[in-house]
């Protein structure tokens, strides 16, 4: 073989490697956020699913809460000034719609208590019994379970906050022309106030399954 021959030989098994080095670190690095964004829900922590869970709770039950209130209290100090004797009556609007922030910071101290310290917590692939991470999948169905909790207990009492703040703002209008109807709206508000009551029950119920339980750092996995 000639010194041209090699040369040429070499020239081509370099850009052999060159062209083949590309393709497989652009093989390597091909991961599921090219093809679904879901995966991005699968691969966060349970633990900040968990604290999500408690943080919509609280927070869409205060929201709830605070709507009711602003409604309704609107309403009664308005109507107050040509009908000053609905006042007190009608603060049991207002105790409505706090009930429902009440409700919030129940749910979010049961959620909080189901929480205990763990290992380090690693996503693994997958969950099997041979590779021994049966306390992992404990743990995410735990953390998705709370945040689970966490909304449906959080936009139930966020209608219901907005439900009773407009159902009072009602009574108190309504009250305020014509007492005798102030009993019939009532009627009308404890109803509206058993939506959020609906919702903690169902998450208490969520919440004190058997199968949600967050491995023990202390106790072992």
């Amino acid at each position: 073989m000639t010194v041209a021959a090699a040369v040429t030989v070499a020239h081509s098994a370099v850009a052999a490697v060159t062209t083949v080095a590309p393709a497989a670190s652009a093989a390597a690095v091909v991961t599921c956020f090219e093809t679904s964004w879901l995966c991005v829900l699968g691969a966060l922590n349970p633990f900040m699913y968990a604290y999500l869970g408690i943080a919509f709770s609280l927070g869409f039950s205060v929201l709830g809460a605070a709507w009711g209130i602003f409604l309704t209290g609107s309403s009664i100090v308005g109507a107050s000034i040509k009908s000053p004797r609905i006042t007190s009556k009608n603060l049991v609007s207002i105790i409505f719609c706090e009930a429902v922030a009440i409700y919030g910071v129940i749910m979010a101290i049961i959620m909080s208590n189901k929480i205990d310290g763990s290992h380090e917590f690693v996503m693994p692939d997958e969950f099997s019994v041979e590779a021994g991470n049966g306390w992992q999948a404990d743990l995410v169905v735990a953390g998705y379970c709370l945040f689970a909790v966490g909304l449906a207990v959080g936009l139930s009492n966020l209608f219901c906050g907005v439900c009773v703040g407009v159902s009072g703002s009602g009574c108190a209008l309504g009250d305020a022309q014509r007492s005798e109807l102030f009993v019939k709206m009532l009627i009308v508000e404890i109803f509206g106030s058993a939506l959020g009551l609906f919702g903690v029950i169902v998450g208490i119920i969520m919440v004190n399954n058997k199968n949600v339980e967050f491995p023990s750092a202390r106790t072992g996995h």
